[in-house]
C-alpha cells in the first residue's frame, strides 16, 4: 500500500504462488505499470484453470509441466512486438540461444503431450497429486501440531467442473507455540524441507515438496506419521 507508483514499476505475479499455490493477482495498476505473469505451475494437475493465460507477458517452464527442470527450456507469450525484439535480444546475448538437444527434448516431450490434446498427462497428474494430497491431509489431521496452507476451490474450465487445488508443494505451519523453528522440527524426524526464512516468511513455516517419486512420497509419509505420533500421542489409523 506504500508502494510510489509514479515511476515506472515491473511487477512479477506468480499465479500459481511458490509455495503456498495461491493464484495471485497483479496489485499495481496504472499507465506506467507493466506485469509479469509467472505460470510455471498454471497447469491442470496443479490447480484449476480458471480462465485463458493471457496476459500481455506471461511466461512457462516445461519444468513442472513434465519434470523435466534439468532442460531448463521455458516460453513466453509477449503481445507487445518491440518488448518481444528486446527479450530474444537478451537471450542471444546472455545465452547465444537455447542448445539444440534441450531444444529437441522440449519439442519431442510437448509433441507426445499435444497428441492427445493433454488429457493423459494431466489426468494422470491431477489423479496422482490428489491421492498425495488426500494421503497428506489424512495425516496431519491426526494431530493439532501441523497445519496445511488452505486455498479455495476453483473452478476449472479444463476439467469442467470445481475442484480442489492440488499444489506442487505444501506450505505447513507449526502451530505449537514451543515449535518456533519448523524446519528443526521436521529435520530432526528425518524430513527435508526448506524453511519459511527463504520465502521470507516466519520461521513457523515449512515448505514440503510433493513432486517426487511415489517411493519417496510414501517415505514422507512414512516420517510425517512417526512424527505426528509422538510427542503428542496421536495415532495413526
Amino acid at each position: 500500500n506504500a508502494t510510489n507508483t509514479t515511476g515506472d514499476i515491473i511487477e512479477f505475479v506468480t499465479a500459481p504462488n511458490n509455495p503456498n499455490g495461491q493464484l495471485n493477482e497483479a496489485v499495481l495498476h496504472g499507465p506506467n505499470i507493466k506485469t509479469i505473469y509467472d505460470r510455471a505451475y498454471y497447469w491442470p494437475h496443479f490447480t484449476g484453470i480458471p480462465s485463458p493465460a493471457d496476459e500481455d507477458l506471461t511466461i512457462f517452464t516445461i519444468s513442472k509441466l513434465t519434470g523435466h527442470a534439468g532442460s531448463r527450456f521455458g516460453w513466453a507469450f509477449i503481445r507487445n512486438e518491440e518488448v518481444y525484439q528486446r527479450m530474444n535480444m537478451y537471450l542471444e546475448l546472455n545465452t547465444m540461444g537455447v542448445s539444440r538437444d534441450t531444444q529437441l527434448r522440449a519439442l519431442k516431450l510437448l509433441k507426445v503431450i499435444i497428441k492427445d490434446g493433454g488429457r493423459e498427462i494431466f489426468e494422470f497428474g491431477y489423479k496422482t497429486m490428489t491421492k498425495r494430497w488426500d494421503r497428506l491431509r489424512k495425516t496431519l489431521s491426526m494431530s493439532n501440531r501441523f497445519s496445511l496452507q488452505k486455498v479455495p476451490p476453483e473452478n476449472c474450465t479444463y476439467f469442467q467442473k470445481v475442484r480442489e487445488p492440488t499444489p506442487a508443494y505444501a506450505w505447513v505451519k507449526c502451530e505449537w507455540e514451543e515449535d518456533t523453528n519448523c524446519i528443526e522440527i521436521l529435520n530432526a524426524a528425518k524430513i527435508l524441507g526448506r524453511g519459511g526464512s527463504i520465502f521470507h516468511d516466519d520461521h513457523r513455516y515449512v515448505r514440503l515438496s510433493l513432486i517426487k517419486s511415489d517411493d519417496d512420497f510414501d517415505v514422507l509419509i512414512s516420517h510425517l506419521e512417526g512424527l505426528v505420533s509422538g510427542k503428542d500421542g496421536a495415532k495413526i489409523m
